[in-house]
Parts: C-alpha cells; sequence; structure tokens
C-alpha cells in the first residue's frame, strides 16, 4: 500500500461512510457495526451535546476505506465502565485541564472487541499513531476493552495498560439449562433451582422476541423500564426510545428482547444484543418488585438462549461477583492510556501497576470460588 496514496481524514459523522465498507472492518460485531454507532450519533446518546464528540480516525486508500478507529472527544467520564475520576480529581487539584480527552470505545457498553479497524498491522499501526498525533492537542487517550493484541501493540506505542475484570459465561455445547447445572456444585444448583422455582411460581412468564417481533408498544415498554432503573440507581438514562427502535430495525439479526409477563401484563424486560459467537446482556428494568426477577430476566433467559442457539460466550457486562455463583467466571480485560503530562503519567504508570498486582490476586480468589463441580468446562 503506498503512502503516496494514503489518506488520514478524522470525522464527526459516519454518514457519508458506505455501511458496507465500515461493516467489512470488523465483521461480526454488532456494537462496531455502522448501524449501531451511527445510531448512537444520530438519535442524540453519543453525540457532541451529550458529551462524545466523534472524532473517528478512518485511513483511506485511494479512495477507499481501508482502516477506521472509532474516537470520541469526551468532556467527562461516564459511560465508559473503566473509572478514571480520580485521575480527572487529581489534574483539577493541580490546576491542570483532564477535559476534554480522547476515547475509544463503544459508548455506554463495556464490551470487548476490536478498536482498530483494519485488515492488516500496518494499517492499525498507522490508525493508532495518528490516534496518538490527535491527542498531543489534549489531555489523554483511552482505548478500552481492545483485545490482548492490539493492548500489546499499544504498549509497544507507549501506552499504559490497565486491568480490569468481567464475569461471562462459557457454553461447551451444552444441550440443556439442566445439562448446564449439572456442571456445578450440588448448593450452586440448588440455589439457581429455587430462585427459579420462585418466579414461576409467581406465574410470570418469559417470551423472546427477535428483531422484527419487537413492535413499537414493546420498545416503549422496554424504554419504561430501563428508565425507572437509572432513575432507581439515581441517575440520567444515556440512551432513548428512538435508539432501541433504531436498532431494532438496522439490526433485525442481533437484538434480542426478553418480556416478562404476568397474567397477560408486560412486568419487566431485558435487551440482549448478540452475534453468532456471543450474546451481551445489556439493560434491564421492572415495574414492580418479584424476587429473583432480576437473575431470571437478565441471567438465566439468556442461558437458555445461547444453549438453544449454540452461542459460545454469554458477556454478562461489568461487574458483579454475584454472577460467579451463577456460572460466570472471571476474565481480565484491558484498557489503554496515554498522558500528555509526563509527570501524571509517571504517577498512573506507578499506580498500575499496584492496581495489576491487586487485580492479579483478586482473579485468584474468584477462582478459588469457582461454582463447577470438578474443573472448569472446556472453552
Amino acid at each position: 500500500m503506498g503512502d503516496d496514496l494514503d489518506t488520514v481524514t478524522v470525522l464527526d459523522t459516519l454518514a457519508g461512510i458506505d455501511p458496507r465498507a465500515w461493516n467489512a472492518l470488523a465483521p461480526g460485531h454488532p456494537f462496531l457495526s455502522h448501524e449501531f454507532l451511527h445510531a448512537l450519533h444520530e438519535t442524540g446518546c453519543a453525540s457532541e451535546r451529550s458529551g462524545w464528540l466523534p472524532r473517528y480516525v478512518t485511513l483511506w486508500h485511494d479512495g477507499r476505506l481501508r482502516g477506521a478507529m472509532p474516537l470520541y472527544l469526551k468532556s467527562h467520564s461516564y459511560g465508559e465502565y473503566v473509572f478514571d475520576w480520580a485521575w480527572a480529581d487529581a489534574y483539577q487539584r493541580h490546576g491542570l485541564a483532564y477535559y476534554p480527552k480522547l476515547v475509544s470505545a463503544v459508548p455506554f457498553s463495556p464490551v470487548q472487541g476490536p478498536r482498530l479497524l483494519a485488515p492488516d498491522e500496518a494499517t492499525r499501526e498507522r490508525l493508532l499513531r495518528a490516534a496518538l498525533d490527535l491527542a498531543r492537542g489534549e489531555s489523554s487517550l483511552h482505548v478500552l476493552f481492545p483485545p490482548e493484541a492490539e493492548a500489546r501493540q499499544m504498549s509497544r506505542a507507549g501506552m499504559l495498560l490497565r486491568r480490569g475484570v468481567q464475569f461471562h459465561w462459557r457454553n461447551p455445547g451444552y444441550a440443556s439449562f439442566e445439562d448446564f447445572l449439572g456442571t456445578l456444585s450440588h448448593d450452586k444448583r440448588k440455589k439457581i433451582r429455587q430462585e427459579r422455582r420462585k418466579v414461576a411460581e409467581t406465574g410470570v412468564r418469559f417470551r423472546w422476541l427477535l428483531g422484527a417481533d419487537i413492535l413499537p408498544e414493546h420498545w416503549a415498554f422496554f424504554t419504561r423500564c430501563y428508565n425507572a432503573t437509572y432513575r432507581a440507581h439515581h441517575s440520567t438514562p444515556y440512551l432513548n426510545r428512538a435508539f432501541f427502535e433504531r436498532i431494532g430495525a438496522a439490526l433485525p439479526e442481533n437484538v434480542m428482547l426478553v418480556l416478562a409477563e404476568h397474567e397477560g401484563r408486560s412486568v419487566a424486560s431485558a435487551l440482549n444484543i448478540y452475534s453468532p459467537g456471543v450474546l451481551y446482556g445489556r439493560y434491564w428494568g421492572a415495574i414492580g418488585y418479584v424476587p429473583n426477577l432480576h437473575f431470571e430476566a437478565c441471567y438465566y433467559q439468556a442461558i437458555e438462549f445461547c444453549i438453544a442457539r449454540g452461542i459460545g460466550v454469554f458477556e454478562g457486562g461489568a461487574q458483579g461477583e454475584h454472577k460467579l455463583a451463577r456460572g460466570f467466571l472471571p476474565v481480565e480485560t484491558v484498557s489503554a492510556h496515554w498522558l500528555r503530562h509526563e509527570e501524571f503519567a509517571r504517577a498512573v504508570e506507578a499506580f498500575l501497576e499496584r492496581e495489576s498486582a491487586g487485580v492479579e490476586r483478586y482473579v485468584d480468589e474468584l477462582n478459588e470460588r469457582a461454582p463447577f463441580r470438578k474443573q472448569l468446562p472446556p472453552a
């Protein structure tokens, strides 16, 4: 690829990019699809007004899109799931501006996946260099939840790596939910059966709605549930009904809504995004309290779906040790960080060394409490 034909362009919208050309850079990743990201921008969820100004780095070769990096200029740290509020506070105490900063991530979604969208190593290298060059005009660059190979590439470029923990459920080929339960220790198996039985005894029943089966009234109810969950946590919802309806229409093969009903009336719902290989648990809410309903709607129904579809991994989202008792296992995640201020960069590097050691011990402790009878199910 001759450099004389290469052009790096920073875009604040995906409107002018052919969705097929974009999606070819990250096949099989619904959260990185043109449809998903553009919906976030067009519905105002991830926009300059919400503090997520798109600054996508794109690489063109002879007029054709060859690489891209989802990148945002952020005026806050909300919706990232890799917490750097303490870093921002330290900057402020020293009279320095931490915001705006550059963040490469899927907004509001702690999902792992490529951030340097390109078909080859050389193009990924050029994207990273362009992003670091762009960051020299801001306080910092943060790349959240990249794959290990990209993280190593970022480390070689001088970025600092930070470790975190999520909980994922793995499906080695279970024939049924009972087959899965059979791999758990007696007390964990008994607890899950009790939780499911208690929900069933209330008369609550569940439906899976896929793509075009999700009607406007279903999205209206889900949005009501979603907003209620955020209000219960004294927080402001990131997403809106327009976004949910848009991805339901644009990504019908990737959207699954769990609908909980009691005597013909909807009482709770949970939204999942999925691909042939991975299901991602995203958002849920209920309009009333039913004991154990959260576990059933968010975890057990999703596990049933994965088993039925042969989906190998269920990413349950950020945090939550309670997932361990329900068959999820700890998985280390990584993020990469570059800070322009050299003194702060050294301080953060020392902090990350201590934090990483703590994360490693934490994962070891969690694995010692693994819920399975003998050994972990094969990957």
